[in-house]
């Protein structure tokens, strides 16, 4: 039990306040640099309306700004066909989100911003199509893992060029710590703490233009994973001691950061350490995508490493035994009990999970026995277990499961039972590699491939993303390769192209 005097000191300590205050005193300043520095972005479409985000900088009063915000039919933006003002006000660090209502299903629209005299950048959105239309295609990009200092964001620049009708992004949008080499950049700052510093941090990452430039090309969607607070952290437990009620205060202010930075819908506001973010979002009768959230309510990692309270650790399946326990759960009861009820409801043709990591088994002890990385679905294998029959029991049309954060292209077959060459596949996994973040050796990889026969494709020497089209027939993923993270203007390649058929579960070559 969490002392409830100690957590609401650690909460101010953090800068959170359990109330919101009063709304500051409206004023409309003039200013000494654009306001809008971190751009625009949109999100969340559905058909008659999306999420529109910006946050003005530069003010150091106090003070709710207004704003005025504008919608067009056109990217000249003389058609306005909807606008209205709002306050961007300090307890939300002056960012503004508008969810308009009433616009027309399935079409493209621009929105923009104005404070005082300056404008903001003009962006792009969409609607959503209706619940019934008969969908010809989608175009989805999945990203995730762009640590700031290791390389720059020239992935999100071919992100916006591609044209996609939406971006999917799967956890680590930042970075908490320093860490790898050769850093083309660098954090202005130490760690964060302090809902200041998460704002910080978040300020520093949305100043990169080629992610701007990403944001205001299409809507997006949006998960965590476990950077956005702290590495490793799972429910109220971090990996380096913290005491609990410290370690929610922290995650509170990370939580609130994450809400003012993101384009997401006013449902999802915080309350102090606890955010629903788990969604779903559909797109006519051709597809729908269920977000996941498997950092805030996951049972503890099993088997810690010696020396530390928390965190992950690659362990001895035969040795750690909890790791089997039924009740271990990776995204939590309720989810999980949201999740099945979601996907037996669909009639999409396609059931996207849009989650953070590698969902199939990976076994990283070649030859007998098997050693399993405890952060991930490996960590989790009877939630896991759950998951893949409920599938099976209830015939989810065509699932695919999309994932991050292991820093690498991962292309598998999930099975009923990973031991059995002859068990079926029940759906496809593609795993992204990072936008910038560094993984693996190749050659560390690829030792564990003889033992882990469902996996069709294991590649870490490239940074990059996922570029995805969805049709009635087939769902084609394009493995986008970066030439480097290392230089600004780097070329990007499709390194692959994967298949998956309607009906036929499992990746193939196209």
């Amino acid at each position: 039990m969490l002392d409830r005097r100690r957590f609401l000191q650690a909460l101010a300590a953090a800068g959170v306040s359990p109330v919101l205050p009063a709304c500051a005193q409206v004023t409309t300043p003039r200013f000494a640099r654009d306001p809008f520095a971190l751009g625009v972005a949109s999100g969340y479409p559905h058909p008659h309306g999306m999420v529109l985000w910006t946050r003005l900088v530069g003010i150091d009063a106090p003070v709710a700004v207004p704003v005025r915000w504008e919608i067009a039919a056109d990217s000249a933006m003389r058609k306005i066909v909807a606008a209205g003002g709002t306050y961007a006000e300090p307890q939300r660090a002056h960012s503004v989100r508008i969810e308009p209502q009433g616009l027309e299903p399935g079409r493209w629209y621009w929105y923009r911003f104005r404070a005082g005299e300056a404008t903001s950048p003009t962006g792009a959105t969409r609607t959503a199509p209706r619940p019934d239309e008969a969908v010809d295609s989608l175009r989805f990009a999945v990203a995730s893992c762009q640590q700031y200092e290791q390389g720059w964001y020239a992935a999100h620049r071919h992100i916006s060029t591609d044209g996609p009708d939406l971006v999917a992004f799967l956890g680590d949008y930042i970075y908490e710590s320093s860490w790898g080499k050769d850093h083309v950049r660098k954090h202005d700052a130490g760690e964060p703490y302090t809902l200041d510093d998460y704002r910080a941090r978040y300020a520093l990452y949305k100043s990169d233009p080629d992610l701007q430039a990403a944001h205001a090309a299409c809507p997006w969607i949006v998960t965590w994973d476990d950077h956005e607070v702290d590495n490793d952290y799972a429910d109220n437990r971090p990996e380096d001691g913290m005491p609990p009620e410290q370690f929610l205060a922290r995650r509170a202010a990370a939580y609130q950061a994450y809400y003012e930075h993101q384009p997401l819908p006013s449902r999802m506001q915080p309350r102090g350490p606890d955010m629903r973010i788990y969604t779903q979002l559909g797109w006519g009768r051709l597809g729908r995508f269920f977000v996941l959230d498997d950092r805030q309510y996951r049972t503890w990692q099993a088997c810690v490493r010696r020396g530390r309270s928390g965190g992950s650790n690659t362990v001895d399946a035969e040795n750690c035994r909890s790791l089997e326990d039924p009740e271990r759960t990776m995204l939590g009861r309720a989810q999980e009990r949201w999740l099945e009820n979601a996907l037996s409801e669909s009639r999409a043709r396609w059931n996207v999970l849009a989650q953070q990591t590698r969902m199939a088994r990976f076994d990283q002890k070649p030859g007998p026995g098997r050693r399993a990385w405890t952060d991930g679905w490996d960590g989790y294998p009877a939630a896991r277990q759950r998951l893949l029959d409920h599938l099976v029991a209830q015939r989810i049309a065509n699932p695919v499961v999309m994932g991050g954060d292991v820093h690498n292209f991962q292309i598998a077959d999930l099975k009923l039972d990973f031991d059995d060459p002859g068990s079926p596949v029940v759906a496809s996994e593609f795993v992204g590699t990072s936008i910038t973040s560094q993984g693996w050796a190749q050659a560390r990889l690829e030792k564990f491939l003889p033992d882990n026969p469902h996996l069709k494709l294991v590649e870490s020497r490239y940074r990059g993303y996922m570029r995805v089209e969805v049709s009635d027939k087939e769902m084609r993923v394009d493995l986008r390769a970066m030439e480097s993270a290392a230089k600004r203007d780097a070329a990007c390649r499709t390194l692959s192209a994967w298949v998956v058929e309607d009906g036929k579960p499992g990746p193939q070559r196209a």
